[in-house]
């Protein structure tokens, strides 16, 4: 059997912890208090179940992608459709379940940070659903690629601050929130968006997301009458991965196995491979695998995803890796040697309306 909660201190072996500024220690003390008794209470798990059906729109379909698989020629390939739920994507998961535990501490100050966009979106929902005030730090750079998912959350009435520090992507956003969070802890509650962060952040993100497992595994026996043979899941931070990974922890014959973001390169700072290029170390409150140059400084990333390139992996997944229960490879979208250049006589579109295409 795979022990499936942190140790008392908040370590998964030896990943985890807390280790953030002294003033940060009380927060995390009442924050874990307030959320073990949220689990034990009826009405709480009540609402919270009744917010997921209702509201975001649980259960999600697993869809079989019939083409996907005859054009693999392979196994038989299901994709749980988290998409569909409210806000487009799983994250208004943790957000209900957050925003629940929130109110419950009389926090009406909210704050998040975001890669992608999602994550901002969906706690900018919840806090509009609750009337709650709404701050999300997003990176400038994250904010360029993701314009719409800004707007969404402008539209919603969350505050968007740019962040301009560092790679201005969703490392220097936790840090900008965390910043606040220091100044503000009285009134305000962190919303962290993934399986990351100090004790016991990864515990409750996993928690609000393992409903995406467990509806998994009920779908694919009632549909195909036996477990997957494996299940795959992105690892950015890896809330989506451990959530659909913790139904199938003890079902040895199933393999479960996340996807990195192999970015441009196996160099450092072209990609966010945390299990191919990084080493143990600390970011934003916990011990993990983390990419990090040879003086222990925080090494930039690259993903073509906005949201995955994180310097560092969730604790949980880096003690199960070591288990060898969870299996972790990184994925380059676009790899030079499958990259088609088109030769010198290519004819496209617009040279052949200007007239000047040689055959």
């Amino acid at each position: 059997m795979i022990a499936t909660q942190p140790d008392s201190s908040g370590h998964f072996g030896p990943y985890g912890g807390r280790f953030v500024p002294e003033v940060l220690m009380a927060p995390l003390e009442e924050l874990e208090r307030a959320y073990q008794e949220a689990r034990r209470d009826p009405a709480f798990e009540a609402e919270l179940a009744d917010l997921l059906t209702n509201y975001a729109g649980r259960p999600t379909p697993l869809y079989y992608a019939r083409r996907l698989t005859q054009n693999l020629g392979g196994a038989k390939i299901y994709i749980k459709r988290e998409d569909l739920l409210h806000t487009g994507a799983h994250k208004i998961n943790n957000c209900l379940g957050q925003a629940l535990l929130a109110r419950r501490m009389g926090k009406r100050r909210i704050i998040a940070e975001t890669g992608a966009g999602q994550h901002g979106v969906a706690t900018a929902t919840v806090c509009a659903l609750f009337g709650l005030d709404c701050v999300v730090y997003m990176g400038e750079e994250d904010m360029r690629r993701q314009r719409l998912n800004v707007f969404r959350m402008r539209m919603l009435g969350a505050t968007v601050v740019g962040v301009t520090n560092g790679s201005r992507t969703l490392k220097d956003a936790i840090s900008e929130a965390m910043r606040d969070w220091v100044t503000n802890v009285e009134t305000t509650y962190y919303l962290l968006g993934s399986a990351l962060g100090a004790h016991p952040y990864p515990m409750i993100v996993r928690d609000f997301h393992r409903v995406i497992g467990d509806e998994t595994r009920k779908q694919i026996l009632e549909r195909e009458g036996r477990l997957p043979d494996s299940v795959f899941a992105c690892v950015g931070g890896g809330s989506n991965a451990i959530g659909m990974f913790y139904a199938f922890l003890n079902d040895p014959n199933v393999r479960l196995i996340g996807v990195e973001a192999g970015g441009r390169s196996s160099q450092l700072g072209e990609h966010a491979a945390r299990f191919s290029g990084g080493a143990p170390g600390v970011l934003h409150g916990a011990y993990s695998y983390l990419l990090q140059d040879s003086e222990g400084q925080i090494a930039l990333t690259h993903s073509v995803s906005a949201g995955l390139d994180y310097a560092l992996v969730g604790p949980e997944h880096s003690w199960l890796r070591d288990q060898g229960r969870t299996e972790y490879v990184s994925a380059v979208l676009f790899p030079r040697w499958n990259r088609r250049t088109p030769s010198p006589n290519h004819c496209g579109a617009r040279r052949r309306r200007k007239g000047n295409c040689s055959s």
